[in-house]
Order: structure tokens, then sequence, then C-alpha cells
């Protein structure tokens, strides 16, 4: 483990003291102030936390290697890091009981502990709500404080609006394969993947280290936003395909009716007798009708046109970062990330 992951870690226990130590201000009794911390230790640390360790990458990237970051101002970075975290958290109690999910992370999601239930609705508003809390603590005094804010609820809006058009594409009690395509895929993952796990990290760090320029922000997206459909790929890929020991989860995109990109996929390339199995068996909850999907997959050989994706995004990738003005951006930036998510497996 590294150094700097260590710090970030360590840096959870000062926010959630901070949070916990305001509470008394609003005569919360302790059964609440108990509930709070108990859920906040829960759902946000736990991850891989690269959408929060990438605030202190993206910040060293701009400053350059040998350039001076004073430890108040790594503090601050790791804070910004550790509120993306509490946005990831605030979406995935909120998903995780849309999809009736069973497990996040290797447990029991939020919900489904003990005496949680929909308690957990105002869970998420209260993960969220933190977020705002840490801001003004932290960067209240900033001439960029307006532009944190601005950020984070820019983002928060695009995030809920992918996520509005993955439920209403593909709801559980009303299924039909023929709401979905390729290009309906890439753009509910563009606004409820991308840019609050690869675009948002980075312009933190932008913001902070006083970046004002609009062509430096345009071409971050420009890299970043395919970056992070590419990684939802992955994701969907490992839902089905993935080891759910070694991806904390059990994935259930085929029981929940998603528009991912392996049925997309498959939509694209199926024959008519196979699209007559899809349109049967997709959606349905028990294990017969999965495995028949898979199957299918298996038989459209999704894995190597996974792999082929892959490599294509990958050499895409790389030549977007080639040809970006190192002026605006610094490539390191983008290559760290690409390196943390090419070819992962969890």
């Amino acid at each position: 483990m590294t150094v700097e992951r260590v710090e970030f870690e360590n840096t959870f226990a000062v926010l959630l003291e901070d949070i916990l130590a305001e509470l008394p201000t609003f005569n919360i009794p302790s059964e609440g102030a108990a509930w709070v911390k108990e859920c906040l230790e829960y759902t946000v640390p736990g991850g891989k936390m690269n959408r929060g360790l990438s605030v202190v990458d993206t910040l060293r990237s701009l400053r350059g290697e040998h350039a001076t970051i004073t430890p108040d101002e790594l503090h601050k970075a790791r804070v910004l890091g550790w509120c993306v975290e509490w946005l990831q958290a605030f979406f995935l109690v909120a998903d995780d009981i849309m999809d009736n999910s069973k497990t996040r992370r290797g447990m029991p999601c939020w919900y489904r502990r003990e005496k949680v239930g929909n308690i957990a609705i105002n869970d998420a508003f209260i993960l969220e709500s933190c977020i705002y809390r840490l801001l003004k603590k932290y960067f209240r005094q900033d001439d960029y404080y307006v532009d944190l804010l601005d950020l984070f609820h820019e983002t928060t809006y695009q995030t809920e609006l992918g996520q509005l058009i993955d439920l209403l594409t593909a709801p559980e009690d009303d299924i039909d394969l023929n709401r979905f395509s390729i290009e309906k895929h890439r753009w509910i993952v563009t606004y409820k993947t991308a840019f609050y796990s690869f675009y948002l990290p980075v312009a933190l760090a932008m913001i902070m280290n006083g970046e004002k320029r609009e062509a430096a922000f345009t071409q971050a997206r420009n890299i970043l936003i395919p970056l992070g459909v590419y990684f939802q790929v992955q994701d969907d890929y490992l839902d089905c395909f993935g080891d759910p020991e070694v991806i904390g989860k059990i994935g259930t995109d085929i029981e929940d009716n998603k528009c991912s990109w392996l049925i997309v996929q498959a939509l694209d390339r199926a024959s008519a007798e196979q699209r007559q199995v899809l349109h049967a068996h997709y959606g349905r909850r028990s294990a017969e009708d999965v495995e028949k999907i898979k199957q299918i997959y298996c038989d459209l050989d999704l894995s190597a046109v996974y792999h082929a994706y892959e490599e294509k995004s990958y050499a895409e990738l790389c030549a977007l970062i080639d040809q970006a003005d190192a002026n605006l951006v610094p490539a390191g930036v983008f290559t760290k990330f690409v390196a943390k998510v090419y070819k992962r497996n969890k």
C-alpha cells in the first residue's frame, strides 16, 4: 500500500469526526448521531477509492514533478477526494435500493442491513449533504468555493439524469428490449458514470490549482468522458463474467433488465432465433433464465468482442492523449487514469 493511499485512508477518520462533531449543534438525539456514524462508516470507505485518490494524483501532475505542495494543500485535495467518495456512496446506496441489489463491496447492501430498510433512502440524502458540510468547513474562505459547489451540483444532476434514463429504458415490470440500443447505452453511461467517476476528480484538482481556462476543462472532458465510457463497459462485462469474490458484488444486470453493453452487443449480433431467446428470458430472475442469456453471450463469443473493444478503446485513448495540448493539461493526468483501469478485473 502506497504512502499516499495510507494518508488518504487516514483522512476519512478526520472527516468523519468533522461530521459527527457538528451534529450536537443540531441537538440531534443520541440514537440519531449513532445511526449517522454507523451509516458513514459502513457506506463511504471500503471501495477501491480510485476516484478520491485521483484528485490528489491530478494535483501532483498539474504542479509538476518538482513543485512543492504544502501539507495544507494536500489535506484539502484529500478532502475533495473524500467528497467524491461521499458522492459515490450516496449514489450507490440509492442505486442498490432501486436495483434490489444484494451485496456491495463484499457485504450486504446498506438497505438490507437489519433495521435499515427504507431508512436508507434518507441516509442517501444525508450522505449527499455531508459533501456540502465538508466543502463549507474547508473551502468557504477560498475564492473558488462557488466553483466547487457548482461542479458538484452539476455533476450530481448529470448522474441523476443518466440514472433516470437507465431506469426508464429498463423497468423491471415492463421488459422491452426494443428500447435498447448501442447509442442509448453510451448516453446512459456517459451521464451515469463518466462525468462523476472521471471528469469530476480531475476538474476538482484543476479548480483547486487555479485553472480558469475553459479550453483546459474542455480538453479534460474530451478525453475523460470516453475513458469513463470504457470503464463502464468493463463494469458491464465484469457484472456477467467477473468473479464475485474479486469484484465484491454479485452481478444482477441480466435479472435487473439493465441496458448493459453485453445485451446491446448481443442484440446487434444475434440471429432471429437468438433474439427470440433474448426477448423471452432477459430481465427474468430465475437461474434458468439467466443461464439461457449467458449461453447466448457465450455462443456469440462476447468475451472476444469485449477484449477487441478493450484494445481498440485503449489505442484510441492513447491517441487522444498524444494529440492533446500538454500546455492545457499535462498528459500525466490522463495516463495515470488509463493505467488504473486498463485490463482491470474488479
